[in-house]
């Protein structure tokens, strides 16, 4: 095609738009936090997002009698985004191929990054630009109980549910690590029903969803399980990906088979340094809540 572009040619710039749009969507089915938060979109570097906190009231009213007027509490907090970005070693072939070729090739590794990252961040501060994140949100309202408190990992998870409950508010979905997994499937009801049931698309946990986070993004140390009202945890997403191709560069956090780290130029490679923004931000802290697990574990 006439108009088609190749890497050599557009060593920086934004990644094609159909492919950037496939990455942020692989991004959110593979993140936890964006499976479960409430996404919202960014067009610009900051934006703030009206959360209404709490509701206009009814009154009883008699005949004749004025209609009492209340007003709903919104508050206004104001994100940022931030940018995150990922660093892919290829051959230096790939700057004579198509440039959504390349990146659809590289899509599935820059996806996985972005979301490990990203859930790591959200859930636990974990190398955060972010002021909060949702752990440090549950502990800093004491909404943190060990695994043990009870005889039954369901009836600990009911009290972490308790936790936000005793806010007003409901739990509406579960983070977890995969960990988690196995002691799930063998929770059983009084009638000998499964608890944590898996479906086609869908698991849940006393009839919510619960989401497992990848390896590498779950702090198993502070984390059993996370139960939440998660349109409380605000995330706010740029849809634009800007790449860069590195041909210099010396990558530290990749080692070679003699030991020593990878540089472009002496292995005849090319990298691809591909950004993109996130913000975020836990607006309530009563709504977060954590399963932790068994105290000196």
């Amino acid at each position: 095609m006439a108009d088609e572009k190749f890497l050599k040619d557009e060593l920086k710039g934004f990644v094609p738009t159909p492919t950037a749009a496939d990455i942020i969507r692989d991004v959110t089915r593979g993140s936890t936090v964006l499976k479960l938060g409430n996404v919202q979109p960014m067009t610009t570097e900051t934006k703030k997002f009206p959360v209404m906190v709490s509701g206009p009231g009814a009154y009883w009213v008699g005949e004749t009698e004025r209609i009492k007027t209340d007003v709903a509490k919104w508050i206004f907090p104001e994100i940022t985004a931030k940018k995150i970005g990922v660093i892919v070693p290829c051959s230096k072939e790939k700057l004579e191929d198509a440039t959504i070729d390349v990146f659809a090739e590289i899509r599935p590794y820059i996806a996985e990054a972005f979301y490990k990252a990203i859930d790591a961040a959200c859930l636990f501060g974990t190398n955060s630009p972010f002021t909060k994140s949702i752990y440090s949100s549950a502990s800093d309202s004491g909404a943190i109980i060990n695994e043990g408190t009870n005889d039954k990992l369901d009836l600990d998870i009911s009290d972490v549910m308790a936790l936000v409950e005793a806010n007003g508010l409901d739990v509406n979905g579960f983070a977890a690590g995969y960990a988690l997994k196995n002691s799930l499937r063998k929770l059983r009801d009084s009638n000998g029903n499964q608890l944590y049931v898996t479906g086609v698309d869908t698991q849940t946990l006393y009839s919510q969803p619960i989401e497992f986070s990848r390896t590498g993004a779950w702090d198993a140390k502070k984390a059993r399980a996370i139960a939440a009202d998660w349109k409380y945890a605000i995330v706010g997403v740029r849809d634009e990906i800007t790449y860069e191709v590195l041909r210099e560069a010396t990558l530290q956090s990749v080692t070679m088979e003699d030991g020593n780290p990878l540089s472009l130029a002496e292995n005849d490679m090319v990298a691809i340094k591909a950004t993109m923004r996130i913000g975020f931000l836990p607006v309530k802290d009563g709504a977060f809540a954590v399963l932790a697990p068994k105290a000196g574990a």
